[in-house]
């Protein structure tokens, strides 16, 4: 247990979940995704209070998940783009959609597809570095500095329930 204490504290877990693990984060990253730029693009398309958009856009820019620019079409008006780290997110949005579509609310009309084909995208999971899908079964945790083995994933999982 005081391994796993340990280890958790070091985990970069919390420090994201700080940044984007709420609600309209993640709803403000679908829409960034989406090509909405302007703060009333935002307010409109997500139906979210002026307020709230705010806090969470000077976080989400601060955090450097977001970009905040003059628009280059209008001087007056302020575009908020995707930077390379907010891109970084994009896996973890659609991890997240897939697991709302089996778990929670289930399909939508609306799916991802391949803009080549029209295919609809893989399911997305974790692959070892040969391109294997692994298990959580499969993984364990590893010291970074010694590749000692700190347990399987499951169980650290276990004691920490």
């Amino acid at each position: 247990m005081d391994e796993f204490r340990a280890a958790a504290l070091e985990c970069p877990l919390p420090q994201a979940l700080d940044l984007i693990g709420e609600k309209w984060a993640f709803l403000i990253l679908r829409g960034a995704f989406n090509d909405l730029r302007h703060f009333e693009e935002f307010q409109a398309g997500l139906g979210i209070a002026r307020n709230i958009l705010s806090d969470r856009l000077a976080k989400m820019v601060a955090g450097g998940i977001l970009a905040r620019n003059p628009d280059p079409h209008d001087r007056r008006k302020v575009s908020y783009t995707l930077t390379e780290k907010g891109r970084g997110l994009l896996p973890v949005l659609v991890a997240l959609r897939q697991w709302g579509e089996q778990w929670a609310e289930g399909s939508s009309r609306i799916l991802l597809a391949d803009r080549r084909d029209g295919k609809p995208i893989r399911k997305i999971c974790i692959h070892a570095h040969d391109g294997r899908e692994l298990s959580l079964e499969e993984m364990v945790w590893l010291d970074r500095e010694t590749g000692a083995t700190c347990g399987r994933v499951a169980e650290q999982l276990e004691v920490a329930a």
